[in-house]
């Protein structure tokens, strides 16, 4: 079988590495380069630098990846729908829901892979932590939260932090779950002089019971990618920057230490650090998507859950706006 042809259109921060991993992807051949602002990375190597997503359609191409700016992908990923081209669209999927929701629906209508680019369910610890929550290692999930912290992006002008950055951990957290949102509250704060939320704290709660809190924000001086997902047997914490999973097990010894001992909760047990094989996350996605292309497997993050995620993070906001609680309908 010949191998597909392959375009990315945007070549900034994301777009270099897209384009890097579709060079070195077995069964994929990078055909052509797109990006109105040129190359400023220089990773188009010997590929023309095309200006607009017409002529990238134009090098007769099988598949797109779209990373240009959140608020082009909706002229960008229609326009691929209407040619034909299986896309991958970077997250969040649009801008808004109801852009998010024509994009869908192109793609659906038109019977093509379109995919949306949560990149940290392909994370090595997620993936691990998701496969020992399915075998029922932890028991009912209780509770997920995650804290999402760093230095500002330069690279972001069209969207706050829940957008950007907070979309991730609500994709990862209803993923791991296996279930979606049935409400969600927020408080936002916007200290960067920008016009959109700098800071999130959001609580929610899923469809299954297990309540969920979000801390995201681009002010921190210090990085932190870090999910926890305490339940019945104990807790596992996921370190998405290194990879790293730890599994900490509810103790089964008694305590002789009588101001705590009348506590009716869980003891701290042994603690287990998992050996992961950590493959590049944007490799495995995109070897996802070229699967999903070629029959063989369905692991993408369609566009639908793309669609849902930027559902609940628009909630997130307007939580933050109006100070109610936002109901889901799950049924």
């Amino acid at each position: 079988m010949a191998d597909l042809r392959i375009g990315v259109i945007g070549l900034g921060m994301m777009g270099r590495h897209h384009v890097r991993v579709t060079r070195e992807l077995d069964g994929v051949e990078l055909v052509a380069v797109a990006d109105a602002q040129g190359d400023p990375h220089g990773v188009a190597g010997g590929l023309p630098v095309h200006p607009t997503v017409g002529d990238l359609i134009a090098q007769g191409i099988d598949a797109a990846v779209v990373a240009v700016p959140t608020g082009f992908h909706e002229q960008v990923a229609l326009e691929l729908a209407e040619a034909g081209v299986h896309t991958l669209v970077e997250k969040p999927i649009a801008s808004d829901s109801v852009g998010g929701a024509r994009i869908a629906t192109a793609f659906e209508r038109a019977g093509l892979v379109g995919a949306v680019g949560h990149i940290e369910r392909f994370n090595p610890a997620l993936q691990d932590l998701r496969r020992r929550l399915e075998e029922g290692e932890l028991g009912e999930i209780y509770q997920i939260a995650t804290r999402r912290q760093g230095p500002f992006p330069a690279r972001i002008a069209d969207v706050g932090v829940v957008k950007d950055l907070g979309t991730h951990d609500i994709d990862l957290t209803a993923w791991l779950a296996q279930s979606p949102y049935r409400s969600i509250s927020a408080r936002t704060t916007t200290r960067s002089g920008r016009p959109h939320e700098d800071m999130v704290s959001a609580t929610g709660l899923l469809a299954n019971d297990a309540i969920t809190n979000h801390l995201v924000n681009w002010l921190s001086p210090m990085k932190e990618r870090i999910t926890v997902v305490t339940g019945e047997r104990g807790a596992f914490v996921a370190d998405t920057i290194s990879a790293d999973l730890t599994f900490f097990e509810n103790g089964t010894h008694t305590t002789e230490w009588e101001s705590i001992a009348a506590f009716r909760g869980v003891t701290e047990g042994s603690m287990t650090r998992f050996a992961l094989a950590k493959r590049e996350p944007l490799r495995s996605e995109h070897e996802a998507f070229r699967d999903a292309i070629l029959g063989r497997s369905e692991n993408t993050v369609t566009m639908r859950e793309g669609l849902t995620t930027l559902r609940v993070a628009e909630a997130v906001v307007e939580s933050a706006r109006d100070g109610r609680t936002h109901e889901f309908d799950v049924d």
